[in-house]
């Protein structure tokens, strides 16, 4: 479905890709129409493609995929997905796939408050916008990992650890994703394009660059924070592990005595106290006092 918005004499088309469109026949007329690259057709198909820039200074074809989250958690954790803008002469087209078109909805409620924006600041404010999304989730990431933390703390279970994981997961997709969009952004200052942006175009550039640094920052600070949970529970259990394992040993080394000394006893040949009324006991007894003395010194060799 293809969507067009007028704004300050430029035109906003947006192409909503559909699951069920699998020829994808919209988005190649209007490639076709605007004189786009059929290679750009690949990228805005790809629901796995990562960010990058190209511009085309002989077409003046401007093409930008920035990552963007995805509202929906895949297998208990977050992801990302790319939308893709292409900018030629007053003409700003937006692709979105079925996991990233409540995008489409908030950027149009941007427009109607700035509707006398040029192409590239809406463009850089959008993206702006998009690269604000992503801080709920990692507030949302950080109160999870405390609840997580609690329950870890009650009992060291396997679905907490696997609660604790997918977070780990979760980070590390938005962590690469804003480490890119940051990258990207940086790109566009060294592209020829750069020179022709106006003061204000520039300025919602920074504007852009600097909160995708900072959610670069928040990102890792968070990834941090998981991996040092995640190794102090990884040493909580390997301890646990170590302390069970002295106790298994040191039983197996005390249920020997009693073996060897029956053992030696129930031998078929003559031996002292065989013909003792109080045999038995004194075995049992031999027993139980070579068991305390070994179960003493075990404990001390094993602090």
């Amino acid at each position: 479905m293809i969507t067009t918005q007028k704004f300050n004499q430029n035109t906003w088309i947006n192409i909503k890709l559909d699951a069920a469109d699998t020829d994808k026949s919209e988005l190649k007329k209007v490639y076709t129409d605007y004189e786009i690259d059929e290679e750009v057709i690949a990228y805005s198909l790809d629901e796995n493609e990562r960010p990058h820039l190209d511009y085309d200074k002989a077409t003046g074809v401007f093409v930008l995929i920035y990552n963007a989250p995805n509202p929906n958690k895949v297998d208990n954790h977050y992801e990302t997905v790319p939308m893709t803008f292409i900018v030629k002469d007053s003409h700003l087209i937006t692709v979105t796939h079925p996991h990233s078109e409540h995008l489409y909805e908030k950027m149009l409620k941007k427009l109607v408050i700035t509707p006398d924006s040029s192409i590239f600041e809406f463009l850089f404010d959008s993206l702006f916008w998009i690269t604000d999304q992503f801080f709920p989730d990692i507030e949302s990431m950080n109160d999870a990992r405390q609840n997580v933390n609690l329950k870890l703390r009650q009992k060291t279970s396997k679905e907490n650890l696997l609660a604790l994981s997918d977070l780990e997961i979760g980070v590390v997709f938005y962590v690469a994703a804003a480490k890119q969009n940051a990258v990207l952004l940086e790109q566009i200052r060294t592209h020829a394009i750069y020179k022709e942006f106006s003061d204000d175009e520039k300025e919602s550039l920074d504007d852009a660059t600097i909160e995708a640094k900072q959610l670069v920052e928040m990102t890792q600070l968070t990834s941090q924070i998981l991996q040092q949970l995640s190794s102090s529970y990884n040493n909580v259990l390997n301890n646990d592990l170590n302390d069970r394992m002295k106790l298994l040993t040191m039983l197996s080394i005390l249920l020997t005595i009693p073996t060897i000394v029956t053992g030696f006893f129930g031998m078929n040949m003559p031996l002292p106290l065989e013909h003792n009324a109080l045999g038995t006991i004194i075995v049992i007894s031999i027993s139980l006092i070579l068991w305390a003395l070994l179960y003493y010194r075990l404990r001390r060799l094993l602090k």
